[in-house]
Parts: structure tokens; sequence; C-alpha cells
């Protein structure tokens, strides 16, 4: 059934249009932005000078559902506040480059089972007690375990294979595991691995959802925050220990970041336009172009993790048949995907992860675009074309429901255009977008009711790829596969197992091209999940390797 790109194309312009109305409508941006700092002045250029102090107002569409450490700093959303009310022991820039932070310095043992952590003397958290060894072990021992029966989880993607840390004096921490973890280090710089004062991991679950009760070391403080509509940080006057790959010591220069929540992409935007905000959060990619040219900055950093795409769901049909799997993923068009969706800021898959993940290898010619292919191989399993153009088998259409991620502004965007040149191949292709919570409660991985599962996921190691593929050690199954492949099941421990680099990095690359091979995997395009537009008088923001904005280093001209 062949369908009108130009009918999507001028839908895509129908929206731009709507949304540089919405930038141009100032009114609607006072009424809905109130509140808002009025700290820019529109597109106004800076005098070059740089100002010391300063307030700056970050527009942003939400602040997640819980302020509980562990629960929440996995979220896109929260991961904000956390950069900048904490640290990490470690920094990890968007190429996977690792560099010391809280932690100084540390080695590893041959096999990579036990790791020694040196950290900075002198750090302390924002209430005055010391960032120590014991500090540290609290840390460690509940981001592996949590309290699940307190409700606090363990945080997603630490190693399985942790066994115990130990405070060997106040400045050193030995970390054992139950086997080979190679990826342990970056870890420690991935959004969960947040250091927070063991006075606040004391408390129950409730007293942590406060966010005025959790205590971190970074250089700012929560100095208010109204839950459902804004959050307030102020600088830290006495800290002194930011990473050295930002090359900037002692407090920040800003005096205070206010996180408002804005839901509409375009009224965000418009503040920022207004000079009643300084940065807005996740624009609409085809809002871009028009600000770039205006002056504004617009920065759209690659996070290190997996590529935008379908998990597909092999117990549910029919992609329990490794001929529709592969079908499928040589009948999207990415091109077209990255030209009508998006701008020159993405990049076009080569993988299931992120090419500037280190170990990435170009596996693009699994997954090429070749409609004629992917209809001869639907042919073969038996799907055969209908008078209306929808393929069936046995009496079944062949049809796919999928669910636009709400965490990923464009997904609806893509799913749409994906249902296009899957109805051009015979599926019937129907869209279900749901909001964060529904969405949350009802699409699962592996459950019966999802066939293809939409990938947004960051990571910090590839390491903790091999956690995602099997059930392994409470593994998320992404595939439903179970134990059921033996050879992804080698893979998985070769890479999980490695105890030097060049030996992951084979077993890496082996995996990557089998899992496309088998049609596990969808890639559609890598990603650029977190957008930012800024005031052209903010100046110095950095972005860490899971690609969010860090105001530490920032400051504001004159």
């Amino acid at each position: 059934m062949k369908t009108d790109r130009t009918a999507f194309r001028a839908l895509a312009g129908r929206r731009l249009g709507r949304g540089l109305r919405a930038v141009a409508a100032v009114t609607a941006t006072l009424a809905l932005a109130a509140g808002c700092a009025a700290s820019g002045a529109g597109s106004e250029q800076g005098n070059g000078q740089k100002q010391e102090g300063g307030d700056i107002t970050f527009v942003i569409d939400s602040l997640g559902d819980s302020w509980i450490p562990n629960n929440s700093a996995i979220s896109s959303f929260q991961g904000h506040i956390w950069g900048h009310v904490t640290d990490k022991l470690v920094y990890v820039d968007e190429n996977g480059e690792v560099s010391p932070w809280i932690a100084e310095s540390w080695e590893q043992n041959d096999d990579a089972t036990e790791f020694t952590l040196h950290l900075k003397d002198g750090v302390t958290f924002s209430d005055g007690t010391p960032l120590d060894a014991e500090a540290v072990v609290a840390n460690l021992d509940i981001w592996a375990d949590g309290r699940p029966d307190e409700g606090i989880n363990p945080i997603g993607l630490f190693p399985t294979t942790y066994d115990k840390a130990t405070a060997v004096d106040d400045t050193t921490v030995k970390v054992d595991f139950t086997a080979p973890t190679l990826g342990f280090i970056p870890t420690l710089g991935y959004h969960g691995s947040i250091l927070i004062s063991p006075k606040t991991l004391a408390l129950p679950a409730e007293e942590q959802a406060d966010l005025s009760n959790d205590i971190g070391s970074g250089p700012f403080v929560v100095r208010e925050w109204k839950e459902g509509d804004n959050v307030v940080l102020e600088r830290r006057d006495d800290y002194d220990w930011g990473p050295e790959a930002l090359d900037h010591q002692g407090p920040a220069t800003l005096d205070s970041v206010t996180y408002k929540i804005v839901a509409e992409p375009s009224v965000r935007t418009s503040a920022v336009q207004s000079g009643q905000a300084d940065v807005a959060y996740n624009p609409s990619p085809q809002e871009l172009a028009p600000f770039k040219e205006q002056g504004y900055t617009v920065a759209a950093p690659r996070y290190l993790g997996f590529v935008n795409g379908f998990a597909l769901n092999t117990k549910v049909a029919p992609f329990d048949d490794p001929a529709v799997r592969k079908a499928v993923q040589s009948g999207i068009d990415r091109e077209e995907i990255l030209s009508t969706v998006y701008t020159e800021d993405w990049f076009a898959a080569e993988s299931f992860i992120q090419s500037n993940v280190p170990g990435a290898t170009d596996h693009s010619s699994e997954f090429a675009f070749d409609p004629e292919g992917a209809a001869a191989l639907l042919d073969e399993a038996g799907w055969k074309p209908g008078a209306d153009g929808v393929r069936s088998k046995n009496g079944t259409q062949l049809q796919l429901t999928l669910y636009p991620n709400p965490y990923l502004a464009t997904s609806k965007a893509v799913d749409e255009l994906v249902a296009q040149q899957l109805g051009d191949l015979g599926f019937k292709v129907d869209i279900k977008a749901l909001d964060v919570v529904t969405y949350g409660e009802k699409v699962t991985i592996g459950g019966d009711s999802v066939p293809a599962y939409e990938i947004t996921r960051s990571f910090i190691d590839a390491g903790t790829v091999a956690g995602i593929l099997n059930d392994t050690d409470g593994g998320e199954d992404w595939f439903n596969l179970g134990q059921s492949d033996t050879r992804l099941n080698d893979l998985a421990s070769e890479v999980a197992g490695a105890v030097d680099v060049d030996e992951r990095d084979r077993a890496l690359d082996e995996l990557q091209g089998y899992v496309l091979q088998q049609g596990y995997f969808v890639p559609l395009t890598q990603i650029v999940q977190r957008l930012y537009l800024q005031s052209p008088k903010l100046k110095g923001v950095s972005y860490n390797g899971v690609a969010y904005a860090n105001f530490y280093t920032a400051y504001l001209e004159g």
C-alpha cells in the first residue's frame, strides 16, 4: 500500500509553522511562563565581558515523579538537578573518556575483580559532614542493593557482580566483585551514581522523596522547590573540588539556577526569545534553524548509550519469525527519517549502540534499506499481499502497534514515518501514544502486548550491554529470549567477563553483529535525546557523557 511522502512533509511544515508562530507569541509566554526570572534580553548579544554572579532560568517539560535519589536519578528530568547538587566519583565525557573527580586515582587487580579508589581529601557534603571513604561505601552499597522492601531501588545498570566495599582509611576504598567487572570505573560516572550524604541515605523513602532532605556535595544546593512547578538552586560558596576535565576550580560563577516547568515546547522557546528564560530544554528540532540564524546557541550533545530503535519481542507474532524481523530492519528508510524529522545534528545508526561509545563498530550493512529484499523475505515467509495491500498469512493480517516513547520529543513523528514505510511493505501499523505515567505502566519490555519496544537509553560503559540481552543474573531480557539463544548467551558472557579492553572489544564487535543478523534489534537513528536552546549571553556550559548541561562552568556576559 503506497503512501504519499509529500503529505507527510507538508504536515511537518505546518507543524514547523505553528512552532514559529508560537515563538513570536510573547503574550502567551508572559502568561504561561509566569515566574521565570527575566534575566535575558531576547536575541541581544553579550558584550564579551564575563559577569560575576547572575541568575539563570531553565524551562523544562517535567521534573519526574520522585526525588528518592536511587529511584529518580536515571530519569531524563531529575538528572539536571542531581548534576548540580551532587558529585560523582569520576567524570565521563561524551567520548567515554574517564577522568578524576572525587576519586583522584584508582587501580585494579589483573582479573578486574578488585578495585581501589583514592579519594580527594577535604571534600564535604553541604551539611558539613565529610565525603570520606565510609560515605562512599554507604553509597556503593545502596547503589548495588537498594532497599527494595522500603521502596528504594538499586540504581540501573550498576554491576550485579558487586560483592562489597571496604573503607581502608579515610580516603581509600576497596571494592570487590564476584566476577571480572571491567566497566566498574566508567559506570561511576553514570548519572545514577550520585554521591549522597549517609544521613540522607539512612532516611526512609518518604523522607528521601522530599528534595530538601537530599544532601549532596555538589556546587549548588536546593534553596527552594515546589512540586510540579520549580526548583531553585543557589551557589555553594565553599565548593572547591570540580572535575579536573572541566578546568575550573572553586565555586560556580552563577548565583542561582531556576528550573521552571513549562510543558509546551514552543512556549519554552518563546520564553528564551523574550528574555524570560535563558535555556529551553528539548525544543523541536525543526525549530532550531531560525534560532541559529538569530544568534542563539543551540546545543545538541550526543549521549553514550543505545541508538534509537526497536527491541523486537521474539515471543510475540509476527516477530517470532526471523524473516519478519529482518524484513522490518531492511524495510525502513533511515535517510528519509533523518531528512524529514531531524537536522544535521543527527547521524545514521551504525549498530544498536552509539558510534561514540568506546568499542562500537559499524554494522550498518546488516540493516541497510532494501525494500525489494524485505518484500522477498515476507513473500518467502508466507505473508502475501491482499487487495488492500496489507499482507496476511493463514487468515491473519501482518500488523504491528507502535508506542511512541514519551521521553523523546520526536518519537511520534518518527513512528508515523516508520508506519508509512512499513505500510508500503504490507504491514498494518497502528500508533498508540501514551503519556509518561501510562507508558510506564502499560509498555513493558517483554510484555505480551508489546511486540516492539522503542529504546532511547543511555549507558556509560559497553560492558553493561550484556545485562540487557537475556535474563542472566536478572538481566532485562530485551528480546524475550530467556536463555534460549546459546550463541547470544556466550557472547554476552564474553563481554561481561572480559578482563582487558582488547578482549572485550573483540567480543563486543561479534555481539553487535550477531544481534543485528538475528533481527533482534531494529536501529533507527543515533540519538540526541537532550536539546538545548540557550540565550546568546549564556557561555561556558559543558556537557557530560549522558548529555546533561552543567552550569558549574557557565557564566553570563554583561
